[in-house]
């Protein structure tokens, strides 16, 4: 805090000078996706820097609500504290509990009475707008989850996942396979259940994208690489021997998930 006032005060620098909360968002966003690819690479040096770059935005934006006069570093640090021990009856108070599924459904109860029990209040109410789409899904099916709306068990999620399949590819059969309507909304279907079945598996369908992202890129920029070393051209490649390519680069490394073009998962 002391050197976020040296450098918005008087005097100090122009560019943090010239900040504001508005300007400031998308940095949050950035730098909490560098703590979830820290966390992913299992780099601890890396992870503690990145960590140190998500409190700064922190930092930076409670300095500029105490310019505004709304609130100060101290009151965010006591606000969740607060909360943190309101939302704990069962480490901090007298409450029992079984389980986290008992732990996950006082949590609700007690962010309603914390809402005031409005009745026009949805248990989806908390769920940013923002996140991005996948995570989303997740997040929102994870609250109605919570208060008993949710499949009993993944094999119960992966046969709605096979029907919603059916049903994109009845729309695909009844076109051109152009993405249409009608296809948008069954592929969103597909991805939402997807999210669901992630969740019944304790998967976080956005991380583990994420990672399996990072799989792909390596092994792709690899056969690129390889082609090179070849002294050929990848795009002229046909579809056999850049899977042959694939096949290579994927040799040499111990782990597996990815998929490539016309090939089964192993």
């Amino acid at each position: 805090m002391e050197i976020m006032d040296r450098l918005r005060d008087p005097g100090g620098c122009p560019w943090d000078r010239e900040q504001t909360l508005d300007t400031l968002a998308p940095y949050f966003l950035e730098e909490a996706y560098e703590v979830v690819d820290a966390i992913a690479a299992g780099d601890p040096e890396k992870l503690c820097e990145e960590l140190g770059d998500l409190l700064l935005q922190i930092v930076f934006v409670a300095r500029i609500a105490r310019e505004e006069e709304t609130f100060d570093v101290n009151a965010v640090c006591k606000m969740i504290s607060d909360k943190m021990v309101r939302r704990h009856p069962h480490v901090f108070g007298d409450r029992e509990v079984e389980d986290s599924d008992e732990v996950m459904r006082n949590w609700e109860d007690i962010k309603r009475t914390e809402r005031g029990d409005d009745p026009g209040s949805s248990v989806l109410d908390g769920v940013p707008g923002s996140l991005p789409a996948l995570l989303k899904a997740f997040r929102m099916t994870e609250k109605a989850a919570a208060v008993g709306f949710d499949w009993r068990k993944p094999a119960d999620v992966m046969a709605k996942m096979r029907e919603e399949m059916d049903e994109l590819e009845a729309e695909l059969a009844a076109g051109d396979g152009a993405a249409t309507d009608r296809v948008r909304a069954e592929m969103g279907d597909i991805l939402f259940v997807m999210a669901n079945l992630a969740r019944h598996l304790g998967v976080e369908p956005e991380t583990a994208l994420q990672q399996t992202n990072a799989t792909f890129l390596r092994r792709f920029q690899g056969m690129e690489e390889r082609s090179r070393e070849m002294d050929r051209d990848f795009r002229a490649m046909d579809l056999a021997e850049q899977d042959a390519l694939w096949e290579e680069v994927k040799s040499g490394e111990t782990s597996s998930g990815a998929l490539r073009p016309g090939k089964e998962p192993r």
